[in-house]
C-alpha cells in the first residue's frame, strides 16, 4: 500500500485545549462500528457514563444544548480520554484532522484545514508544498476502478501542481491554465479519448497560454459587474447549504451586506481598494524581507506574514490534492478545480470582510479563521459538498476557462 501525504504533515500536533475552537462541537462525530462494539463490552466503573454518551441508534456520540460532545469537559478535554486512555478514541477522533482518500493500493492523506491548527500550518508555508510517499505492507482491490484513468488524473496532478506552483505567474493566471487544463482533460474522458489527455498537458505548459490566460485574467479582474454576479451566486450556493454552525448564518449575512449592498459599483470599489491595500502589504514585506525580526514592530510582522498570491496557491493546491484523483469514481473532473477556485474566490472575499470591519488590517489570525471556518461549513458535511458541486456544474463558472 502506498501512503502520500504532504511534507507539512508531520508538523501537526493537536494543541488540545488550547485550541480556539475545539473540533469536539458544533458538528456529530460518527462512531465507527468497531469502537461501538469495544464501548458496549466497557464492564469497567466508567460504563454508565460511557453507555449514557453514546446514541446507539445513530450511531454518534450525544450533544449538550449547545452542540458540545458529551465526552467534552468544561476545560475543553476529553472525559473519555482521561478515564479510559487513547486506545478508547474512536476512529473520527483519533483521526481528525487527517482526510483520507482511497484508491486501490493507495491512500493519500491531508490534514483538513478546518482545524485551527492545520490552516495555520498552511498559511504560515512560504515554500512550494510536496508530497511525500512511503510503501507499507497491505493492498485493496476495488470493483469498477480504471487504474487507467486514475494514472492519467494522477499525471494532470502533477500537471496542476506544476502551473499552480510556477510564482512567475500572478495566481490568476495560474487559476485560469488549471481550469482550462480539468476542462480539456474532463472533454477527453469523456469522449473516449483518455490517451490524448497527455497533450492537453502539454499544451498548458506552453509559454503562449501563460500570455493568453494573462490576458483573460486581467480582463476578468477588471470585469466588476461579472465578479459581482459571480460572487453573488457562490454566495447563493452557501445559504442553501446544510448549517453546521449557527453563527456562520451571521457571518453570511455580514458578508452580503456589506459586499452586495450598493450593487456592482459598490463591490468593485471594495475590491479595487482591498486589492491595492494586498499589493501594498505585498510590497512591503518583500521590502522587508531583509530586516532583523527585533527591528521591527507587530504591525511590520503582520505585513510582512500576507501574500495572497502564496496564500491562495497553498489553498489551491491543498483542495487540488485532496480531491481531484476522485474523479476516477464519477468522471467529474472540472468540477473539482472549479470547487478549489471558487473557495479561494469566496475566501477572498470573506477577507475583504473582515478586512472593511477591522478598519482596513488583516492578521494571520484573521486569515486562519476565515478558512477554518469556511472548510468547516462545506468539507465537513457530504451532502454540502455534493449540493455545491452539483451548483457549480450548472452556474456560470466557466468565465475561468481557456
Amino acid at each position: 500500500m502506498l501512503y502520500t501525504y504532504p511534507d507539512y504533515y508531520s508538523e501537526f500536533h493537536c494543541i488540545a485545549d488550547a485550541c480556539e475552537d475545539t473540533c469536539c462541537a458544533g458538528w456529530q462525530i460518527v462512531v465507527d462500528d468497531r469502537s461501538l462494539r469495544r464501548y458496549h463490552c466497557e464492564d469497567g466503573p466508567y460504563k454508565k457514563k460511557l453507555h449514557a454518551s453514546v446514541n446507539w441508534r445513530q450511531k454518534v456520540f450525544r450533544q449538550d444544548k449547545e452542540a458540545r460532545c458529551a465526552f467534552l469537559c468544561e476545560d475543553n478535554l476529553c472525559d473519555m480520554y482521561r478515564n479510559l486512555g487513547a486506545d478508547s478514541l474512536c476512529r473520527t477522533c483519533r483521526l481528525y484532522p487527517r482526510h483520507i482518500e482511497e484508491f486501490e493500493g493507495i491512500r493519500e492523506i491531508s490534514l483538513s484545514i478546518s482545524c485551527p491548527e492545520a490552516a495555520h500550518l498552511l498559511i504560515e508555508r512560504r515554500e512550494p508544498v510536496t508530497f511525500h510517499s512511503v510503501e507499507k505492507e497491505g493492498t485493496e482491490e476495488y470493483e469498477d476502478y480504471d487504474p487507467f484513468l486514475y494514472s492519467m488524473l494522477a499525471d494532470a496532478r502533477e500537471c496542476l501542481f506544476e502551473i499552480l506552483q510556477n510564482r512567475n505567474l500572478p495566481m490568476e493566471n495560474r487559476i485560469l491554465l488549471s481550469l482550462g487544463v480539468a476542462y480539456d482533460m474532463e472533454n477527453r474522458v469523456a469522449g473516449g479519448k483518455l490517451f490524448e489527455c497527455e497533450a492537453v498537458f502539454e499544451k498548458y505548459r506552453k509559454q503562449t497560454w501563460f500570455f493568453a490566460a494573462g490576458m483573460k485574467a486581467d480582463k476578468y479582474r477588471k470585469d466588476m459587474k461579472k465578479r459581482y454576479l459571480f460572487s453573488r451566486e457562490m454566495f447563493g450556493n452557501l445559504r442553501e447549504l446544510e448549517l453546521l454552525r449557527k453563527d456562520w448564518e451571521y457571518q453570511l449575512n455580514e458578508a452580503e451586506i456589506l459586499l452586495f449592498a450598493y450593487g456592482a459599483d459598490g463591490y468593485g470599489k471594495i475590491q479595487e481598494a482591498f486589492y491595492q491595500w494586498e499589493q501594498e502589504q505585498r510590497k512591503s514585506g518583500s521590502e522587508d524581507a531583509g530586516e532583523t525580526e527585533t527591528k521591527e514592530t507587530e504591525g511590520r510582522k503582520q505585513e510582512k506574514d500576507w501574500d495572497w498570491n502564496i496564500f491562495s496557491e497553498q489553498l489551491m493546491v491543498y483542495f487540488i490534492f485532496t480531491y481531484f484523483c476522485g474523479a476516477v469514481y464519477d468522471g467529474e473532473i472540472f468540477v473539482n478545480v472549479q470547487m478549489a477556485a471558487a473557495s479561494v474566490s469566496v475566501i477572498w472575499d470573506l477577507l475583504a470582510v473582515r478586512w472593511l470591519k477591522n478598519e482596513k488590517t488583516l492578521d494571520a489570525e484573521d486569515v486562519k479563521e476565515v478558512v477554518y471556518r469556511y472548510s468547516r461549513e462545506l468539507e465537513h458535511s457530504d451532502k454540502n459538498k455534493a449540493h455545491f458541486r452539483e451548483k457549480l456544474k450548472k452556474q456560470s463558472t466557466l468565465f475561468y476557462c481557456l
